[in-house]
């Protein structure tokens, strides 16, 4: 077998013949390699870029942890007067702390090869494909609560919504990990012995390709495409509306939402772009050659390591874009004594003129 695999990496068969077969005569025969046939070699990724990228995922994994748990803190300090768009955005929370957990296996997997075993990575797979669905379902249940409140003036049954929220929020879970379920195939394996071991989906051979367009194109559909023209719908009706209304109230109290909503497809949709590009690579609806496939894998990782930095992004958006947040965090740190009252009252006051009655922390 040893020699042959060798034969195999001969660009002219007549060596192969002659020894094998001990064919000697082959005056008009030449036999060529189908370059059709040969799989492409990876782009190499230098170790300076793999230990840059670790560093990228720790820093993003120090900012995330404390940043969500604040945001959580804040939001949940006033549970009994949420609106809505506050619990979804406290569950948004939950998914981008959930995803920051995951970042020390991914960093450390960059440096050393996938070190923890089948069983976890099936389970950090599981954790970020949950988030990749969670997160944009949720962006969609805001969009449709501001639509809700300012286009068809339902604030007046906030306590009815409320309630309707969280359990819309259960229906999302169950539904992310449902579409998440795919993520169990990735498996912890070696492909050679001399390489580390990865973390990566692995199917039966004859059925990896139906298995990977399958999955893809659901990711495409349900996680990005139909909730991303239900936002713009949404929000576009929206933003009509608060254009036609004088005053800034309304105006300010999307702020927050419309800085949350451009993170997130800053973040994600170079990398939405660059996966369904290699979609249609393996699925030959585009001319592929391994320059192509090569180039579509490196742009995969840089933008899912700009994806995985929107964990961290919404306290940072909260802190600078939310004035009510900023008010309830300063009371926060004097009810704990970090803070001095006085400040506080001045804080409270300076913001309470332009207090929008349609929610309590955007």
């Amino acid at each position: 077998m040893t020699d042959l695999n060798a034969s195999l990496q001969l660009v002219n068969f007549d060596e192969f013949y002659e020894e094998e077969f001990n064919y000697t005569d082959f005056p008009n025969i030449t036999f060529e390699l189908d370059q059709n046939t040969v799989p492409c070699q990876p782009i190499p990724i230098s170790e300076a870029i793999n230990i840059a990228v670790c560093v990228f995922y720790i820093v993003v994994f120090l900012l995330a942890i404390p940043g969500n748990l604040i945001v959580g803190l804040v939001i949940g300090s006033n549970r009994q007067s949420l609106s809505p768009s506050e619990v979804y955005l406290f569950h948004l929370m939950v998914a981008d702390t959930l995803l920051a957990l995951i970042l020390p296996f991914s960093a450390t997997s960059l440096i050393r090869g996938w070190l923890f075993g089948d069983l976890l990575c099936k389970l950090v797979s599981l954790v970020k494909e949950a988030n990749f669905y969670t997160s944009i379902l949720f962006l969609v249940c805001i969009s449709m609560d501001r639509y809700m409140v300012i286009v068809r003036a339902m604030e007046a049954r906030k306590t009815q919504r409320r309630l309707c929220s969280w359990a819309v929020c259960g229906v999302v879970w169950v539904l992310g990990l449902l579409l998440s379920l795919p993520a169990l195939y990735n498996e912890a394996f070696t492909r050679k012995a001399s390489e580390p071991q990865l973390c990566a989906e692995r199917y039966e051979l004859d059925t990896a390709d139906e298995w990977r367009l399958a999955t893809r194109i659901m990711r495409h559909l349900l996680g990005f495409l139909l909730p991303l023209a239900f936002m713009l719908t949404c929000y576009s009706v929206t933003i009509a509306r608060l254009l036609r209304t004088r005053g800034f109230r309304r105006q300010k109290a999307m702020r927050v939402i419309v800085a949350v909503v451009v993170a997130f497809l800053f973040c994600w949709t170079p990398f939405h772009v660059a996966t369904i590009v290699d979609t249609l690579l393996r699925a030959k609806l585009v001319e592929s050659d391994c320059y192509k496939r090569g180039v579509v894998d490196v742009a995969m990782f840089a933008t899912q390591s700009l994806g995985l930095l929107h964990c961290c992004v919404n306290p940072v958006l909260y802190a600078f874009v939310g004035e009510k947040f900023r008010r309830r965090f300063t009371q926060m740190l004097y009810k704990s004594g970090l803070r001095e009252r006085t400040s506080v009252s001045r804080s409270t006051r300076s913001t309470s003129q332009s207090s929008e009655p349609t929610s309590n922390f955007l």
